[in-house]
């Protein structure tokens, strides 16, 4: 009797365009990550980088790749529950796997939906889930990244509206009214993924809500994600000028609509909206390159090398040594 893995390794044999194609996408992960590098870093004079990055403290820098790091472990249990409710539960080491690499690379490339959605499903597609079912998974992260961002929004507005004030020019009563907003929302999607069971339909689609469990684990995760993000840009900021850590979550949420909206490849001109904002008479580059360097480029050399070596084991043809 021939087993499934001598079954695929013959099968894997009679098409090598698989193996060369994973050897494509991995020497292609390494020209577009040099290319994202240089595409940031060529806008800098080289003596000025070093001088803005010499003038952080050690302490800074670290504490800010803390707050980096755990928010990609946050991101990382995005997708955990997302293939829960997908249908198609993996273990946590394929989840992450697929997150952090996809999501460190398609921060810079922007359009993220669609740059670290095709990462995924290269990763998904290889262990059983179809077009559809890796599409839940965007859904329902894209969902997550909303909820986070309204409940953080909300809290920041409510609890730091003078700011708000300042940054959209509106009356302290609006800016209430909308913290509010975003705050409302969210606990009505908890409340229907409660109360409703079965599907919702519209124009001949159907599509079925999480269960609570699942939601609750949305709206804090989502949440905590950029809680950690507002934490790794206020440390770097901090190197330049004592702020207040709400201040920066909540100018930071702002910015990051707007991100969302324009789709501009790794935050470019939020960011440095965000530090203008606060510093206005501050040399931006520092705490900028900080928080570009801890949040975008060292995740996106790390994630482009466990692409790499992701498609060259993965693509390996069973019972290949």
């Amino acid at each position: 009797m021939i087993s499934h893995s001598e079954t695929d390794a013959r099968a894997a044999r009679h098409r090598p365009w698989r193996r060369y194609l994973g050897y494509t996408a991995a020497v292609a992960a390494v020209a577009l990550a040099g290319f994202l590098l240089y595409r940031t870093l060529s806008r800098y004079d080289w003596a000025e980088l070093v001088s803005a990055v010499a003038a952080v403290s050690f302490d800074r820098l670290l504490i800010a790749i803390c707050f980096a790091a755990a928010s990609y472990l946050s991101l990382t249990g995005f997708d955990f529950l997302a293939l829960r409710y997908a249908g198609h539960p993996l273990s946590y080491r394929r989840a992450a796997l697929a997150s952090f690499t996809s999501l460190s690379i398609g921060h810079n490339i922007g359009l993220a939906a669609l740059s670290s959605g095709a990462l995924r499903y290269r990763f998904y597609s290889r262990w059983g889930l179809g077009a559809g079912d890796v599409a839940k998974v965007i859904l329902f992260c894209a969902l997550t990244v909303a909820l986070g961002l309204s409940i953080l929004g909300g809290v920041a507005l409510l609890f730091h509206p003078d700011l708000a004030v300042q940054v959209m020019g509106v009356p302290r009563g609006s800016v209430y009214f909308v913290g509010a907003a975003c705050l409302v929302w969210p606990a009505l999607y908890l409340f229907l993924t409660a109360t409703i069971k079965h599907p919702l339909r519209f124009r001949g689609r159907s599509l079925a809500l999480p269960s609570l469990r699942l939601a609750l684990g949305q709206a804090i995760i989502g949440s905590v994600n950029f809680a950690f993000v507002a934490a790794a840009l206020h440390q770097a900021i901090a190197a330049l000028q004592d702020v207040p850590y709400l201040a920066v979550a909540s100018v930071y949420v702002t910015a990051n609509v707007a991100t969302l909206v324009t789709h501009a490849p790794g935050g470019l001109g939020v960011v440095e909206s965000v530090v203008l904002f606060l510093l206005p008479h501050a040399k931006l580059i520092g705490a900028v390159l900080v928080f570009r360097f801890v949040y975008f480029l060292l995740p996106l050399v790390l994630g482009s090398v466990l692409l790499v070596s992701s498609e060259l084991v993965l693509s390996r043809p069973a019972g290949t040594s």
